[in-house]
């Protein structure tokens, strides 16, 4: 039987938490037959402005658009997740030092 310490049963439990979370978000997401054929990225006339109000709204065709306001989800679980890897090489270069006895 493996000896697991809380702190690695924390850290596995938290993992598989974030990699369901993502399953769901991506899942949900639905992606509606992305990236079956090319399409063109628009660079210019992002932002639509009202003749009549005036008002700015964003085009949702461009890919701002879809990028934030479509994807967010799973771009928000995929920034977790790279933040937590990043803190989580810190904290394992730094157990290391610590209990580096090779003197």
């Amino acid at each position: 039987m493996i000896q697991m310490s809380k702190r690695a049963a924390t850290a596995i439990a938290l993992a598989a938490g974030l990699l369901m979370i993502l399953t769901v978000a991506i899942y949900v997401d639905g992606w509606d037959n992305y990236g079956d054929e090319p399409e063109s990225v628009p660079f210019n006339g992002v932002v639509e402005t009202d003749p009549v109000s005036g008002e700015e709204t964003v085009d949702p065709g461009s890919l701002n658009y879809v990028l934030f306001e479509k994807y967010g989800p799973v771009l928000l679980v995929l920034g977790l997740l790279m933040f937590g890897a990043m803190i989580g090489g810190i904290c394992v270069a730094r157990e290391e030092v610590e209990n580096d006895d090779s003197n």
